[in-house]
Parts: structure tokens; C-alpha cells; sequence
């Protein structure tokens, strides 16, 4: 099995510039798989940006960030350099050097390189969606969705919903908890347009082994139980049939390969 290694890009535009360049580096490693889930687009807010890096801290991933706002990139290296974030900046260096060779300052507004087109403002308006619909929040706007993801916990809900987002896909998603109800809205959502994740119960009980050990929390709770884990599962299983969700199994697959299929059945029941 290979390497994983985590990876969170952080831009205040779209955040291609850093997709290119962990395309580039990935190439050269075919031993390692580079995980990008996690991609945050239009980060403003000092509050925000540290919230994602304590995440990352926490996921002891490698970060890269193209802000070109000075002072969020000054509070990102001094945060990174504290608490010894892997914390790459690719645009703060460069300035400087331009800085340096001409004494001009650059105007520190993201988004310039791209066309203000429609396509532009469909992705940010994706993207917007998938965060306001994340995790069950405000479900009244299930009925908007492109897609409604369905699953227990950790079986990558966000990740796959902000992917998709990236893609211009509106993303709503609800963690399967037994002993909360389903909300009414999903009745009122095309079975076409659900999607039920599944995983095995080893895997998923270490990947909440290890999502507790990475906080710092104890691992003995009912959380990470096979026996409550088995029963969440057969509890989403039902959901899933119940409301007729295409049901992907995501044990052995990248949020890549599972956005993939879901693509795929898309394009399939929309002919």
C-alpha cells in the first residue's frame, strides 16, 4: 500500500496555482499518494485561516497556501512557525524578491488571473453551497442541491462535498445518526440526487482511532466500538434504501475516485 500524505491548500481565490504545483511534485513520487480533500477557497477572515490550521496540525498535514493578503500569510507562517505546521507559502517569497529588485508592492487582490466569467462565479456560488450546507446545517436547502450525501461519521462527507464543489456541483450533506431524525426536507429530494457512502467497519473504526488520537482524545469511547459502528452502518443502509440513494462503498477509495463515480452516475441517470 502507498505512503499517504495529507495535504491542505489554502488560497484566498480558487486555489489553482497550488493544485498545479501538487500535480507537478506528485508526479515525481509515484510511491506516495498525495491526499488533497482538503481544498479551502476564499479564505478572508484571520479567524477562519487558524481554524484551518489547527486542523491541519492536527492531521500532521503539509499545508500550501497562495494568500496574496500579507497579513493572513504573516499570521499563517507566524502560527506554522510556532507550532511547526508544515506550511509552504507560494507567493509571499516571490513578492518579496519583486520587493527587493523594484520597490514596488503588489496590490494584494486575490482572484486576478482568473476571467470574471460565469463559470467563475458558478464554482465560488458551488463552493459557498457546499460550506453553508455542510454536516446536516440548514437542511431546507437540500431541495437545491445538485447532490445530497448521505453517511455515519468519517466516511468523508466534507471532503467529497467540497471536491465536488470545486466541480460546480451544489453539495448538501447529512451525517447518519440514529438517534437523531431525519429531517422532512429529504423526502422532498429526487432519490436521482442522493448519495449514500458506506465503509467497512474495521477501516472505519480506525479511521476514528485515529481522527481521536490526532485530538488528543480518548479512543474508548462508543465512537470508535465495533459493535456501534456495525449498527450505525446497518442503520444508514436502511436510510439509503429507504429514500433510494445510490449507495458507493468508499473503503479503498480517494474522495477523487469516489467524486468520479459519482459523476459518472450522474451523467447515467440524467441521459
Amino acid at each position: 500500500m502507498k505512503k499517504e500524505v495529507l495535504v491542505y491548500t489554502i488560497s484566498d481565490s480558487l486555489g489553482e496555482t497550488s493544485q498545479k504545483l501538487l500535480a507537478a511534485v506528485s508526479a515525481q513520487y509515484p510511491t506516495l499518494t498525495f491526499d488533497n480533500s482538503y481544498r479551502f477557497p476564499f479564505v478572508s477572515q484571520e479567524e477562519e485561516l487558524l481554524e484551518i490550521l489547527r486542523d491541519a496540525l492536527k492531521d500532521d498535514a503539509i499545508v500550501i497556501s497562495t494568500l496574496v493578503n500579507a497579513e493572513l500569510a504573516s499570521k499563517a507562517k507566524a502560527f506554522s512557525t510556532k507550532n511547526g505546521l508544515q506550511y509552504l507559502d507560494l507567493m509571499a517569497p516571490f513578492f518579496e524578491l519583486v520587493q527587493d529588485k523594484t520597490g514596488e508592492r503588489p496590490i494584494e487582490q486575490p482572484g486576478l488571473v482568473h476571467k470574471l466569467d460565469q463559470t467563475y462565479f458558478n464554482k465560488i456560488e458551488a463552493i459557498e453551497f457546499a460550506v453553508k450546507y455542510d454536516d446536516g446545517k440548514h437542511p431546507q436547502g437540500f431541495v437545491e442541491a445538485d447532490i445530497v450525501i448521505l453517511g455515519v461519521s468519517r466516511t468523508s462527507k466534507t471532503p467529497l462535498s467540497m471536491y465536488l464543489a470545486n466541480k460546480d456541483y451544489k453539495v448538501a450533506n447529512l451525517p447518519l445518526i440514529p438517534e437523531v431524525p431525519i429531517p422532512q426536507s429529504l423526502s422532498e429530494v429526487s432519490s436521482k440526487r442522493i448519495i449514500g457512502l458506506i465503509c467497512s467497519a474495521d477501516n472505519l473504526m480506525k479511521i476514528r482511532n485515529s481522527r481521536l488520537d490526532s485530538l488528543g482524545l480518548n479512543s474508548t469511547s462508543s465512537y470508535t466500538n465495533l459493535e456501534k459502528i456495525q449498527a450505525e452502518l446497518a442503520y444508514s443502509q436502511q436510510i439509503f434504501k429507504d429514500y433510494g440513494a445510490y449507495v458507493i462503498d468508499v473503503s479503498d477509495k480517494s474522495v477523487e475516485e469516489t467524486a468520479h463515480l459519482i459523476e459518472e452516475y450522474l451523467r447515467s441517470v440524467d441521459k
